[in-house]
């Protein structure tokens, strides 16, 4: 739940800097300190090169990374001692706070299952396309248009002498101008 900022709650929230693989040990450590805490998390799809097998792999959407909305006068010197902790991100000495609307923002993207939302792919129809993995690895085609059901594409298969539109899965296509 987003709560707006009272005007004379000196809570702000800040960027604190985990130790590598603690994002989840800091939060829960600063919530003991009923420090509210922020640590959004993202599930990308991945395709094992070996098995060809759809699998996600669910971590922080900024790696080493959390916020934390407390009173600096106060709970600094707590905070940056808290295990799981490397430091809260300053400039010039002074922590440095992060903008409630840049949080609000980020909230909002977060979707009922407890992930954040990424953008959809900028692909468009007539884009020229590349299947990068899978059993049509290497062929070319042009995107038509995004299909219902979850994270599938349809695309227009060319090849020399034949043309055939098929359904694919999102994350085996990438734009042909991107492909090195």
């Amino acid at each position: 739940m987003i709560r707006p900022p009272v005007e004379d709650d000196p809570r702000r929230w800040y960027v604190i800097h985990t130790k590598v693989s603690q994002e989840e040990r800091a939060r829960s450590n600063l919530q003991s300190w009923q420090v509210e805490t922020f640590a959004p998390l993202l599930k990308t799809r991945r395709v094992n090169q070996y098995t060809r097998k759809v699998g996600y792999r669910v971590g922080p959407l900024f790696p080493r990374y959390i916020f934390a909305r407390f009173h600096s006068d106060t709970l600094l010197h707590k905070v940056r001692f808290t295990r799981g902790i490397q430091n809260v991100v300053s400039f010039g000495g002074e922590p440095s706070p992060v903008d409630d609307e840049i949080i609000a923002v980020l909230k909002s993207r977060v979707q009922a299952d407890g992930f954040v939302l990424m953008e959809k792919s900028s692909m468009k129809p007539g884009d020229r396309v590349v299947i990068n993995s899978g059993p049509l690895e290497g062929f070319n085609g042009i995107f038509e248009e995004e299909v219902k059901t979850d994270d599938r594409i349809r695309i227009l298969l060319t090849t020399v002498c034949y043309q055939a539109r098929l359904v694919v899965e999102r994350g085996v296509v990438q734009l042909a101008s991107e492909r090195g």
